[in-house]
């Protein structure tokens, strides 16, 4: 009997070895396919302004992208936002993109140009509306904002998209009742500590590093915009759908909150590309955002919510051909 239980044992590790060996290669093709060369060229990734959320991810996420596809050179390029944005990938003038859904739909529902061309690659994460006041103004509504200077973003920004609604829809016409600026995150945090504004909004992820710096050292103030002001929002037309009531947590500016949560709208955002945009690259980048998601997510914390269960759902934008051929391979 004693000389049965090693040939069991030696079995058992062989068998052991062939399940490791299984999971390693299955880890090996989550990863990186086996037996194919990684896509090589050129492509442009249109981001956003400085200081801004759309930069730092492009910025994080051009280093993934080098580490899996290293003959694959990844130009980014600066834009007011989500607006200028879906027009360059639209247009050609760059291939991939991040925008917001609500400027995604409008640029469709226009029929501007390319517009049919569009497709969805991942939904990433949420962006916040966050009006932003020093803590000691007046303003303690979207309506109190009239007859105030206020930052509503640049002109192709999806912050002056969200920003003209909220006015619209709290009685505030942004072209008369408002001194419009076209300030966005890049230069609105420092004009409103210097008081040439008395009010910004912003949308983007959680935190925003370029406003986190401002509030440990300049007295803030969010503004609520709660959901009675959303319900009239969403009566304003198709786009709106896209805009959900929710909270900004305590966590995300605690200097500024003071533990204390904020009634605001969020919307999702998609990262995007074109239908000619070669399916294969775009099966490679979709695994690498995929995969990436911690290590991007350590510097930019909204790229934490990334999750594939959700990543497929690019409403209003059917799914690039390459993006659904990654999400189908990695079906559980």
């Amino acid at each position: 009997m004693s000389k049965v239980f090693p040939r069991i044992g030696k079995r058992r590790a062989l068998q052991g070895a062939a399940v490791g060996v299984v999971a390693l290669a299955l880890l090996a093709w989550w990863l990186l396919p086996l037996g194919e060369h990684p896509p090589t060229g050129t492509i442009v990734f249109s981001t956003g302004t400085q200081r801004g959320v759309y930069q730092e991810y492009g910025e994080r996420l051009r280093t993934e992208l080098d580490k899996d596809m290293p003959g694959l050179e990844v130009k980014l390029l600066n834009s007011a936002g989500s607006q200028e944005n879906v027009q360059r990938v639209a247009t050609g003038e760059a291939d991939f993109t991040i925008a917001a859904a609500d400027a995604v739909e409008t640029y469709v529902l226009d029929h501007r140009p390319g517009a049919a061309d569009l497709r969805g690659v991942a939904r990433l994460y949420d962006d916040y509306v966050q009006l932003i006041v020093p803590r000691d103004s007046e303003v303690r509504t979207v309506a109190d904002l009239k007859h105030k200077r206020v930052a509503i973003g640049p002109v192709d920004s999806g912050v002056r998209l969200i920003a003209d609604r909220v006015l619209r829809a709290a009685g505030v016409d942004p072209g008369k009742d408002i001194t419009p600026l076209a300030d966005g995150i890049d230069t609105g945090p420092d004009r409103l500590r210097r008081g040439d504004i008395d009010a910004f909004f912003w949308s983007g992820g959680l935190p925003t590093k370029g406003l986190s710096e401002v509030a440990r050292t300049f007295g803030l103030r969010f503004v609520p915009i709660g959901a009675d002001l959303v319900a009239q929002l969403r009566g304003q037309g198709d786009v709106t759908r896209y805009y959900r009531t929710t909270n900004m947590p305590e966590s995300a500016y605690p200097s500024a909150q003071h533990g204390m949560t904020v009634a605001t709208i969020a919307v999702s955002n998609l990262l995007m590309t074109r239908k000619d945009v070669d399916p294969r690259l775009t099966e490679w980048l979709t695994r690498t955002v995929i995969k990436s998601r911690d290590d991007i997510g350590s510097h930019v914390h909204s790229a934490q919510l990334v999750d594939l269960r959700t990543a497929i759902y690019t409403d209003p934008l059917t799914l690039h051909e390459g993006a659904r051929r990654y999400y189908r391979s990695v079906k559980p």
